[in-house]
C-alpha cells in the first residue's frame, strides 16, 4: 500500500467514525496519528541513509618541484587513486644560473593534472577540489595586459645575484638599518627589531634576484609605473594562468618564503621594498592557505575545478606530516634538505640564518615555522649517478654499508653554496682525504655521511636558537628512502626519526588543506588518524664514535668556504 492510499484509509476511518461512538472516533484518531509518526521516522531514516551513501570525494593535488611535476588524486582516506609525473626541464644559460620556461611549466602542469585524473579512472567532474604546492622563491614577472613574461623563471637555486648579495650585505645602508634596529631592540625588546638587527640578504630569497631582474629588464619598471606589471612565484603564475587571468594571488606560506614579507606584521614588507626600490604594485594579494583561490578556466585548462589550497612545498610537507603542535619537527630530503620546526603562533627571530616562515594560515589559526636548509641533497645523488657511482638511492645504502668507514674520505656538498648555519654563497663542493686505496664504496659512503652531517648542523642550529623542546622528528622525501642515511641521522642527533609511508608529503599536505576548505575533512584530528609510518629509526647512542668524524667534516667545511671570486 502506498503512502497516499494508506493515509487516505486512515482519513476515511475518521470520516466514518464521525457517525460512530466517541470511543471509535478516539481509536481512529490515535491510529492515524501513530501512522504519521511512524512514516515520518521512516522518511528521516531514508534521508539519513542517502546522505551516508553520497558519492566519493576525490582531491587533485599538484606538486611543482625542482626536478619533477607530480599530480596525485587522493581519496577521503588519503589513499592514492591515480598519479602522473613529468620531469622539469631546468635551463642553465650560464654557470650558476637556473631557469624554467613559464609557458612550458603551465602546459606541463595541465598535462599532469589531466593524466592524474585519467589514471584515477575518473572524470574531471568527479574531482571535489584541487590543491597546489610548489617549490618556493622561484619567480617570474609579466605584463598583465598581454600575459607575456619579461623573462624566464629564475629558480631558488640560482646564484646570478650573489654579487648583489655581497654588496648589499656590506653596504652602509644595511649596516645603518641593522644598527638602528639593534638600538630599538635594546629599549623595546621586540622580536621584530632583533630580526632586523641581523638582517642579511641571501641568494635563496627572491629579493636580490628580483632586484637583478629589475635592473636587467627596465621595461618591468616602466610597466609597473602604469600598473601593468605583475610579480609572482610559481604558485601565483599558475593561479593567474589556470584561472584565465582572473586571480593574481598567493598564500601566506609562499609569501613568507620570498624575503619580501614581514612575518611580524603579516604583510609585504614596505621597509625591504622601499630599501631596494621594488614597486609594491607588482605584488600579489595574500590569501589564507586553505580557502577560495577561484576555479580553473575551462577554456584554458579543459575542466572546471575549484582551487581551494595553495601552499609552499616545505610547509605543505609539514602539514602532510601532521606536525600540528609546537615542537614538532619534519625533515624533507629532496633536491635539498629542509628542517622545519613548529614554533606556534609567534615567528622566531633568528641570528644564525634560520628563516621565520608562515607554516599555514587557516581562518584564525596561524602557525609559524623556523627553517634551516641545505640546497644540495638530491642534486648530489644525481651527480653520483651521472658519474656512474650508483644507479639509485637504495643502491647507495648498500654500497655505503659494504665498507666499515669512508676510508678517510670527507665530502662537502656545496654545488649551490652553503646555507644555514654557514651562509656562504662562495663555498665550493670538495673532496678531502682521497688515497690510492679508496674505492667507489668509500666515496659513496663519504657523500652520504656529508648529507647526514649537514642535517646534524641544521638540527643543532634550530635546537640551540629556538630553545623549544623537540617532540619528534619525521622524515620524508626521496633521499630519505636510504636506510643507512636516516639511521646515521638518528645516531647523530641521538633521537628517534619516524619515516613516513608517503614519500610525497608536500602533495598530501596540499590535498589535506584543499579538502579541509571543502569539508572533505572536518578538522585536523581526522587527518592525524590517516598518517602512517614506514619505518622508525632508533638511535644507537654512538655519538662518541661519530663525534671525531663530524668535527673532521666541520674542518673540511671551513676549508671549502669563500672559494669562488666575487665575479662568479
Amino acid at each position: 500500500m502506498s503512502t497516499g492510499s494508506a493515509l487516505h484509509t486512515h482519513v476515511n476511518m475518521l470520516g466514518d467514525a464521525e457517525n460512530s461512538s466517541a470511543e471509535t472516533v478516539a481509536k481512529a484518531k490515535h491510529s492515524a496519528k501513530r501512522y504519521l509518526v511512524n512514516k515520518t521516522a521512516q522518511v528521516q531514516e531514508k534521508v539519513k541513509s542517502v546522505s551516508n551513501k553520497k558519492s566519493p570525494e576525490y582531491i587533485l593535488s599538484i606538486d611543482v618541484g625542482t626536478t619533477n611535476i607530480r599530480g596525485h588524486v587522493y581519496t577521503k582516506t588519503a589513499q592514492l587513486q591515480g598519479s602522473a609525473t613529468k620531469q622539469q626541464q631546468l635551463l642553465q644559460p650560464n654557470p650558476g644560473w637556473f631557469e624554467l620556461d613559464p609557458q612550458k611549466l603551465v602546459d606541463d602542469v595541465i598535462s599532469v593534472a589531466k593524466e592524474s585524473i585519467l589514471d584515477a579512472g575518473l572524470q574531471a567532474e568527479q574531482i571535489t577540489c584541487m590543491g597546489i604546492t610548489t617549490m618556493r622563491a622561484t619567480f617570474v614577472t609579466w605584463d598583465s595586459e598581454t600575459g607575456t613574461p619579461f623573462h624566464n623563471f629564475i629558480s631558488w637555486q640560482d646564484l646570478r645575484a650573489a654579487d648583489y648579495v655581497a654588496i648589499w650585505n656590506k653596504s652602509y645602508t644595511l649596516r645603518t638599518l641593522n644598527a638602528g634596529a639593534k638600538f630599538l631592540h635594546f629599549f623595546l625588546r621586540r622580536k621584530r627589531h632583533l630580526a632586523a638587527s641581523v638582517l642579511k640578504f641571501m641568494s635563496k630569497q627572491v629579493t636580490m634576484r628580483l632586484l637583478w631582474a629589475l635592473d636587467k629588464f627596465p621595461q618591468i619598471r616602466k610597466r609597473a609605473a602604469v600598473g601593468k606589471a605583475m610579480f609572482g612565484c610559481i604558485d601565483t603564475w599558475l593561479l593567474w594562468k589556470l584561472t584565465g587571468g582572473n586571480i593574481h594571488a598567493t598564500d601566506y606560506s609562499c609569501a613568507s618564503s620570498t624575503g619580501l614579507f614581514d612575518p611580524f606584521q603579516m604583510e609585504w614588507s614596505g621597509i625591504v621594498c622601499g630599501l631596494l626600490n621594488i614597486p609594491m604594485t607588482i605584488l600579489p594579494v595574500i590569501n589564507d592557505t586553505s580557502g577560495d583561490f577561484g576555479w580553473t578556466d575551462i577554456k584554458t585548462v579543459g575542466f572546471h575545478i575549484p582551487i581551494t589550497a595553495v601552499v609552499a612545498d616545505q610547509q605543505g610537507a609539514m602539514f602532510g606530516q601532521c606536525c600540528f603542535e609546537v615542537g614538532d619537527v619534519k625533515c624533507t630530503m629532496g633536491t635539498g634538505t629542509f628542517l622545519d620546526l613548529n614554533t606556534g603562533n609567534k615567528p622566531h627571530a633568528s641570528i644564525a640564518g634560520l628563516y621565520p616562515l608562515v607554516g599555514w594560515k587557516i581562518k584564525k589559526e596561524l602557525v609559524f615555522l623556523a627553517e634551516g636548509q641545505s640546497a644540495d641533497t638530491g642534486s648530489i645523488i644525481d651527480w653520483m649517478k651521472s658519474l656512474g657511482l650508483l644507479n639509485n638511492v637504495s643502491e647507495s645504502s648498500v654500497l655505503a654499508q659494504s665498507v666499515p668507514d669512508s676510508g678517510g674520505v670527507v665530502f662537502v656538498p656545496a654545488f649551490s653554496g652553503l646555507q644555514t648555519p654557514f651562509n656562504d654563497d662562495k663555498a665550493v663542493t670538495s673532496i678531502f682525504g682521497l688515497n690510492p686505496y679508496n674505492t667507489k664504496a668509500h666515496i659513496v659512503r663519504a657523500v652520504l655521511e656529508s648529507l647526514a652531517f649537514r642535517f646534524k648542523a641544521l638540527y643543532e642550529t634550530v635546537l640551540t636558537e629556538t630553545k623549544i623542546p623537540f617532540s619528534h622528528v619525521r622524515a620524508d622525501g626521496g633521499v630519505a628512502n636510504n636506510d643507512f642515511l636516516v639511521q646515521l641521522m638518528a645516531d647523530l642527533i641521538d633521537q628517534t626519526i619516524d619515516r613516513s609511508c608517503n614519500g610525497d608529503m608536500s602533495c598530501l599536505g596540499a590535498a589535506f588543506l584543499a579538502g579541509l576548505a571543502k569539508g572533505v575533512w572536518e578538522d585536523k584530528d581526522e587527518l592525524l588518524a590517516l598518517r602512517q609510518s614506514d619505518k622508525v629509526f632508533e638511535s644507537q647512542h654512538n655519538w662518541s664514535s661519530l663525534k671525531p668524524l663530524y668535527h673532521q667534516w666541520e674542518n673540511a667545511i671551513h676549508r671549502s668556504q669563500n672559494w669562488f671570486p666575487s665575479n662568479y
